[in-house]
Parts: C-alpha cells; sequence; structure tokens
C-alpha cells in the first residue's frame, strides 16, 4: 500500500510550499520536490490544491438520542461527511443519564461508534456524583484512555452539574491528570429568566436568546475558571460564544492559567438577528445553546483566535431532520436542550400559550 501526492502546496501550521509526500502503509516517508517512485505506486496530482493535515473535530454529537428522536447523523454517515470535509477524527460526548453508570453509557457509545469511517475518541460527561462515578472516572482514565470530563453547568432538573459536583469531578480529575471542560452558562439564571418569559407569554423562538444573556455565560466561565484554579487542574470551555466569557480566559491565561477555549463555526459567522425572522421554522431551526449572539460578540471571538486566547474550532454538530423537528413545532423554544431531555411541564405550558 503506497501512494505518491504530486504537485501540492502542504499547508502546516507555520508554512506552505510546493512539494510531493509519498506515503506508505498509511504513513508519510517523504517530503521533497520530485520525488521518484516506482512506477507501479498509485499517484495522485495535487497540482492546483493544498495537501494539509486531517482536522479534528473536538466537539460532535453523532447518534445522539434526543426527546424521543435521535440525531439524524450517525458514526458512520457523520464520519463520512467528516472525511470529506477533510475532518479525520472527532471526539464524541458520552452523556450518561443521572443515576447511570458512567461505564455502561460509555460501553453503549463504543458500540455505536464501532460503525465509524474515522478516527474518534470520547469526552464523558459527568452528570451526577456518588461513589461509583468517582470509580468508573479511575476506570476510564486507566483502562479505557480517556482523559476529559464535561460539565453542564445549565439544563436545570436535567443533567446540569451544580458546584458540588463540580468540585468532586474537578478534584476526582485532577487526582487522575485528566483535563475537566465545561458547558458555561448559569443554569439557575437560565431556569428563572425561561420562567419569567413563559409568565410574559414570550415563549418562540425570539425568546431563546433572551432566556440566555451573555452575563450568563461570563458568570459561569468564571466560576468554572476560578474551581479549576483552586483544585489545580486544565480547563477547557466549550462552545465560547461571548465577549464575556472570553474576557475572563483572558483574565486567567494573563494570570498563567492553563485555561482553553473552543469557539463553534457557528457563532463565528451567524449572528442572534436569525431568532426574529419572519418565517417561524427558520428561526426556529436556529434554536441552539448557548444560541447565536450579537455581533459585537462574533467581532471579540475572532479577535480571540487571532491573539490565541481560544485555541480550537468546532462544530458542535448535531443534527436532526425536519420531520423530527416539525412534531415539535409548538413546544417550548426556551428551553430547546437540544442535546438534552426538556422537561414535559414546559412543553405543556408551551402548547397552551401558543395556541
Amino acid at each position: 500500500m503506497a501512494l505518491i501526492i504530486k504537485g501540492g502546496t502542504i499547508v502546516t501550521a507555520d508554512n506552505a510550499w510546493q512539494a510531493d509526500i509519498y506515503c506508505e502503509d498509511g504513513k508519510i516517508k517523504a517530503i521533497g520536490q520530485d520525488l521518484e517512485v516506482d512506477s507501479k505506486v498509485e499517484q495522485i496530482d495535487a497540482s492546483g490544491q493544498l495537501v494539509m493535515p486531517g482536522g479534528i473535530d473536538p466537539h460532535t454529537h453523532m447518534q445522539l438520542p434526543f426527546m424521543g428522536t435521535v440525531a439524524s447523523e450517525d458514526f458512520f454517515t457523520g464520519t463520512a461527511a467528516g472525511l470529506a470535509g477533510g475532518t479525520t477524527s472527532i471526539i464524541d460526548f458520552v452523556i450518561p443519564n443521572p443515576q447511570q453508570s458512567l461505564m455502561e453509557a460509555y460501553k453503549t457509545w463504543r458500540g455505536w461508534a464501532e460503525k465509524s469511517c474515522a478516527n474518534y475518541s470520547f469526552h464523558v460527561a459527568v452528570t451526577w456524583w456518588d461513589e461509583t462515578v468517582h470509580q468508573d472516572m479511575g476506570t476510564l482514565v486507566t483502562e479505557e484512555g480517556v482523559n476529559s470530563f464535561k460539565h453542564f453547568m445549565a439544563y436545570k432538573n436535567a443533567i446540569m452539574a451544580d458546584d458540588e459536583i463540580l468540585y468532586n469531578s474537578f478534584s476526582r480529575a485532577a487526582d487522575l491528570g485528566a483535563i475537566v471542560t465545561a458547558h458555561a452558562e448559569n443554569g439557575e439564571l437560565v431556569y428563572q429568566l425561561q420562567r419569567k418569559l413563559l409568565d410574559m407569554g414570550i415563549t418562540g423562538p425570539e425568546a431563546h436568546p433572551l432566556s440566555r444573556p451573555p452575563a450568563a455565560e461570563g458568570e459561569a466561565a468564571n466560576r468554572a475558571i476560578r474551581m479549576a484554579e483552586v483544585i489545580g487542574l486544565p480547563l477547557y470551555l466549550v462552545h465560547v460564544s461571548t465577549k464575556d466569557a472570553l474576557e475572563e480566559i483572558i483574565r486567567a491565561r494573563n494570570a498563567g492559567q492553563r485555561v482553553y477555549g473552543e469557539v463553534l463555526a457557528g457563532h463565528l459567522l451567524i449572528d442572534e438577528s436569525v431568532y426574529q425572522h419572519p418565517d417561524f421554522e427558520y428561526a426556529a431551526a436556529h434554536v441552539m445553546s448557548p444560541p447565536f449572539r450579537a455581533k459585537q460578540h462574533q467581532q471579540a471571538l475572532w479577535k480571540g483566535l487571532q491573539s490565541g486566547n481560544l485555541q480550537t474550532t468546532a462544530t458542535d454538530h448535531c443534527c436532526f431532520l425536519c420531520r423530527s423537528k416539525s412534531r415539535r413545532k409548538r413546544q417550548l423554544y426556551l428551553d430547546p436542550q437540544r442535546h438534552r431531555r426538556s422537561r414535559r411541564s414546559h412543553d405543556d405550558a408551551m402548547d397552551a400559550r401558543r395556541e
């Protein structure tokens, strides 16, 4: 198994030049100008093309169970699409239900991922706490190679990690030499704002950003950063969407703390005006958490990438078909929990108010 990629422009993190790349047994063996190889070696003419290392998407949700349906991309179709666009590796999320064993959930996701046609790895979410979670974290690190644990600071009454869970999980991760990640939104504040908006009868897509203001993200980012500082371990904040959260990251990094930020492609390119679109279906299709933000936040995120204070870009890929969404057209958009389960009582309230 050998091939040569000829005449392309090789692009790395710090350079670009034209050269041939010779590969054998899945490994790059030589890079140079006008490489000579056996005539039987497969040749790919890359003239006029860019040749880059495969991309890594550090944030995906393939085949995610959600509110009676499942994300439309499974581990085969999702990774196949990624490969077509140059993404050769993904890091997906194992998300246990509250009270579910971390190991049980991990084995389920591993089974789903066997059909993957690209490289994959997992973050494992900590959604509750007792001694078995403590033990499972150790097993995942020492026997399964997991080194990243996710925490949802949003989604009250579902999978929200309160400060006690954060402290216990962060401390255990520190002992294991693992990194922690956090979805930083103040879940209590979001919950109370949702209730207020419901009482006001504001329940459509336009309510979504009102219930999750930038300050809710900034506060949670600061809380996670400070807790990681006290405990002494690195922290990775997923889908940073606001200037507020970015400023907390910059402050911590300037003080020497190991804090890393991720930004989604969508947050760089789409702004909050989509929630005011007159087409309900169009506006509703953009409901996600954190929501799309005002343009000044986009500008800050671009500067965060340019300055190196945000280190990664991701997709948070979690697709649902239009027919799946249409079944929930008149259900609560205030609390979409795109990744998770929403409360039935909220759905009933939405139905009652929109009819």
